[in-house]
């Protein structure tokens, strides 16, 4: 945080000169500076009954803090309060968006494509289900039982048919059900998770690549959390060999405000095929009147966007590039390996039971116990306890099945236990697992 204050200290006047030509406006040198110091020390207090989301004690949701570079180019460029709708409001930042959105396409292996930011992955993954529904009217879009809950709602917004694909016991789309439901011939659409928000599963797009050449459907990558981790070095064969085949897919979400390192909200949508810039032609007489070039709110569902979040995107990407064995790649790497070491640990503690190993940095685990129902109390009771003493986790409720057979011999099949959740997607984590661990086994403890 200092770090950023510093940079924002240091070329916030440096902006300001660029604009020294014009005539002095006293409005913006009226306001009272001690009401507004008032209201900002409340506000102090309130936003302190919050998680420290930006610690490594901190390991519950997909909450990573933003780089200082996204910070300080964020604050810098509202000074100015772009909007990116139309160059006449975002002239400089819409340039730097198309730039950022050139760079990330370009790590799924895209040279070209049509794509630009959004406010967050729900927005981008309505565009994508937009444009599959205009391409195909009608047809039903499928995702896995464990996909995002928002893109049942998004067919419903839409008025497309959605169907929910069964998983294997690891949270993967199972490919022989998807079949099964694609033999039915009315399928327009298959969502493919690259990193599913509860386990991190990633669904095999290699083997569904291959059904694409039996059926006739379109493929949506939705990748807001896991989709960085196409630049990881340390992934397992199987995630691996998925995420190599991300350039074969029809379109495709990733989130920079998850692991990309930027403020709320940040999202990004890319398709393939450029030429479908024409489902979003329109007419406007009053917002495009100024420029001859491409305005992104033409290419775009959404109207108004913060180009703040364009300037902090593409200044953090040139700090750290979007390489393979970058230093921000490396963070991702990092990130992986703390959750299998983590993972490691809970294998060999009787108290725990992991459910499988991680396929990216989330990992899920049970409490061992007889029953499902004391397992799910117990991990209640953990989560609680490791509040008390400043370690942050997350609770999940899983299918038994995600679990090894027997774990709970009265369970039910379909039946579900609360789970503990952690996500080490801080670079810092690898270093703070053995506090994380030990604040962990006293929480566990308690139990006694």
């Amino acid at each position: 945080m200092d770090q950023a204050l510093a940079l924002l200290l240091e070329m916030l006047p440096r902006l300001q000169h660029e604009f020294a030509n014009l005539p002095a406006d006293s409005s913006q040198q009226d306001q009272d500076y001690q009401p507004m110091a008032a209201v900002l020390d409340q506000v102090v207090r309130r936003m302190a009954d919050n998680y420290p989301y930006f610690h490594p004690l901190y390991a519950g949701q997909m909450l990573k803090p933003p780089h200082p570079i996204a910070r300080a180019a964020y604050a810098m460029a509202m000074w100015l309060n772009p909007n990116n709708h139309a160059l006449d409001g975002g002239k400089a930042s819409s340039r730097l968006e198309i730039e950022a959105a050139r760079e990330i396409a370009a790590m799924f292996g895209w040279n070209t494509h049509l794509g630009h930011l959004t406010s967050g992955g729900t927005f981008a993954n309505l565009e994508a289900l937009w444009v599959a529904g205009q391409l195909a009217p009608g047809k039903t879009v499928v995702a896995s039982e464990q996909a995002h809950y928002t893109h049942s709602r998004i067919s419903s917004v839409l008025g497309l048919p959605f169907a929910a694909i069964p998983v294997d016991r690891r949270g993967r789309m199972d490919m022989a059900a998807l079949e099964q439901r694609l033999l039915r011939g009315d399928v327009g659409t298959v969502v493919v998770t690259l990193g599913t928000t509860a386990t991190g599963a990633v669904d095999p797009l290699d083997r569904l690549l291959e059904l694409r050449q039996r059926y006739v459907f379109r493929i949506h990558l939705d990748a807001a959390y896991g989709g960085y981790f196409v630049l990881a070095s340390n992934l397992a064969a199987d995630a691996a060999r998925a995420f190599a085949c991300a350039a074969q897919a029809d379109s495709i979400v990733v989130d920079p405000h998850k692991h990309g390192l930027q403020p709320y909200g940040c999202g990004c949508i890319l398709f393939r095929d450029p030429g479908l810039a024409r489902l979003y032609r329109h007419d406007s007489p009053y917002a495009y009147f100024t420029s001859e070039d491409l305005h992104l709110g033409e290419i775009s569902l959404e109207c108004s966007r913060a180009g703040a979040s364009a300037v902090a995107l593409w200044a953090t990407q040139r700090l750290l590039p979007l390489v393979s064995e970058g230093e921000f790649a490396n963070g991702l790497s990092r990130g992986r390996q703390a959750a299998l070491d983590f993972h490691s640990l809970l294998e060999k503690d009787p108290r725990f039971l992991p459910a499988f190993p991680p396929e990216l940095d989330i990992l899920v685990w049970a409490m061992k116990t007889d029953t499902v129902r004391d397992s799910s109390r117990f991990a209640q009771q953990v989560f609680d306890a490791a509040a008390r003493r400043d370690l942050h986790l997350a609770l999940v409720q899983l299918p038994v099945e995600f679990f090894p057979a027997g774990a709970w011999p009265g369970a039910s099949p379909g039946e579900t236990v609360r789970c503990l959740r952690s996500v080490l997607m801080k670079p810092e984590h690898a270093a703070w697992l053995g506090e994380i661990w030990r604040r962990l086994d006293e929480s566990a403890q308690e139990l006694n």
